[in-house]
């Protein structure tokens, strides 16, 4: 059996290289109240990953995981996360630091000593490539191919081809920077029932795993968002990588058949093997009673029949516990408050879009922004991904006359609300520019506090930092999400600047509530 393998990635960018803090292993983690899967006990709670991480690449090398996923407008992008167990992970890079678009559904591989992702991106599709395991990472180079989701494979004579959406294959050059041939048709997904309730039909996310002389077609199908029925992850396998495929009996290998589920929309599958020889299934879905929070990272065992199909075994449910697999804990998650101290941004903060990153500097324990325009129809907010799906941040804000400084939970450019202080005045934001005045003659140096508290959102704020005030306006939060809005936006937590000057943003603090 061939191994996919995946390199640790290390870029020099404006922002900070990953590392583990010492605030971190002094238990940050516990006072930020970030979500953790692992019990304690032997066991894990899905989600692994809390947070929206969409769309899992994972592989295994030797006894360590790696793990990306689709990033989206985030920049940096494609980061890169490691474990020991599948269950607890840790940031270490990013791959992508040049914007081309809205990243999806990559698929990381080795090749001959060389480290490839493949990504596409605004209808085109990508690769970036490494020799080294820590980087420098090459600039996304255009493959020239149409469709979505690639999936890389090595056929028997060394040929290497791309699976992609639609049940399509292409070429490759030796290289893997190439396309050498037309797209060709090669397999028509899974025919279920007509009476079930999807999304669409939508054969994408192929992914190759080469096991006892048969090639393993992981997909997805039904649509990866719509009704609550709609995802699933099939199987079908081949002596070849281009066909005949046979589909599994056990098709649906994971589908959510219930509208009352907790988690809904499951979908996207990705195997990976343990060094024990147990077998695991890494996909995605959204809870239930919280889509504001994107896709989240599910983990489920898997189990092989005598006859060389797979399937998730009788009695496991991805709602309950679930024994661990083998191996040690990282430090889990990454580091959401931060103090500003240094010269650099901490890797958890994002840019969207082709943003300017030279408009945020960090200097004397404070994040200074360079205002020159409006928010939010000209200028985007310093995002982070939350870690929970409740959540809270405070920081410091000092806006000068001519300037607005804030803090925000952001969907897009059109929907997003939040507290600002401009010209000593304390505002609650609401989508599409609107805005209502809870304070004034504050001056120009304040604290502000928002809460997301099981979509209610509570605002704050504070002369001291610490007597605070709420503003007596409550808003629901529930419907901040992609099924409502499109856009493939979250809720996210993030600070923001406007106007012309410079805003100051101090002892930015985040607090996870469940």
């Amino acid at each position: 059996m061939f191994k996919r393998v995946i390199c640790l990635l290390g870029v020099l960018t404006l922002f900070t290289q990953f590392s583990i803090t010492s605030a971190q292993k002094d238990g940050t983690s516990h006072m930020e109240r970030r979500y953790k899967a692992d019990t304690g006990r032997g066991t894990f709670l899905n989600p692994v990953m809390c947070g929206n991480y969409a769309d899992p690449s994972v592989i295994r090398d030797g006894e360590d995981y790696y793990m990306t996923h689709s990033s989206f407008t985030d920049m940096p992008g494609l980061t890169i996360w490691h474990s020991r167990d599948l269950v607890n992970w840790e940031p270490i890079a990013h791959a992508l630091n040049k914007f081309v678009g809205s990243v999806w559904a990559p698929d990381m591989i080795k090749h001959k000593d060389i480290y490839y992702i493949y990504f596409p991106a605004n209808g085109k599709n990508y690769v970036v490539t490494a020799k080294d395991l820590r980087g420098p990472w090459s600039d996304p180079v255009d493959l020239n191919i149409g469709e979505i989701d690639p999936g890389h494979v090595v056929a028997p004579d060394g040929k290497r081809y791309l699976h992609m959406s639609g049940g399509n294959i292409v070429p490759l050059s030796d290289d893997g920077l190439s396309a050498t041939g037309e797209m060709t048709h090669i397999y028509d997904g899974w025919k279920f029932p007509s009476d079930w309730i999807v999304e669409c039909f939508c054969l994408e996310s192929p992914k190759l795993t080469y096991k006892n002389g048969w090639y393993y077609l992981t997909s997805a199908q039904g649509g990866t968002a719509g009704p609550p029925t709609s995802h699933m992850v099939i199987s079908a396998r081949s002596r070849t990588p281009f066909g005949p495929w046979e589909n599994s009996p056990f098709n649906p290998i994971i589908r959510n058949a219930r509208r009352d589920s907790k988690w809904i929309s499951t979908g996207h599958g990705t195997l990976v093997d343990s060094p024990d020889g147990k077998w695991w299934i890494m996909f995605h879905g959204y809870e239930r009673e919280n889509r504001t929070i994107g896709r989240q990272t599910l983990l489920l065992p898997i189990e092989w029949t005598e006859d060389g199909w797979f399937r998730v075994p009788n009695g496991v449910d991805v709602d309950l516990p679930i024994k661990k697999p083998q191996g040690t804990a990282v430090q889990h998650g990454m580091q959401l408050s931060d103090d500003f101290r240094g010269t650099a941004l901490g890797h958890q903060w994002s840019v969207i879009e082709n943003a300017d990153k030279t408009k945020f500097t960090v200097a004397d324990n404070a994040l200074n922004i360079r205002c020159d325009s409006k928010f939010p129809s000209e200028t985007y907010p310093l995002v982070l991904m939350p870690q929970n799906n409740f959540y809270g941040i405070e920081a410091e804000i000092i806006a000068p006359k001519g300037t607005e400084g804030g803090l925000v939970f952001y969907y897009n450019q059109r929907y997003y609300v939040g507290m600002s202080l401009e010209d000593g005045n304390v505002y609650m934001l609401f989508p599409h520019g609107g805005k209502s005045k809870f304070a004034g003659g504050l001056g120009e140096h304040v604290w502000l506090k928002i809460v997301n508290d099981h979509h209610d959102l509570l605002c704050y704020w504070s002369i001291d930092g610490k007597e605070w005030t709420r503003a007596d306006f409550v808003r629901d939060l529930s419907g901040f999400h992609h099924n409502a809005l499109s856009d493939w936006g979250i809720l996210r937590p993030g600070v923001f600047g406007s106007g012309k000057g410079i805003v100051k943003v101090k002892s930015f603090r985040y607090t996870g509530l469940d």
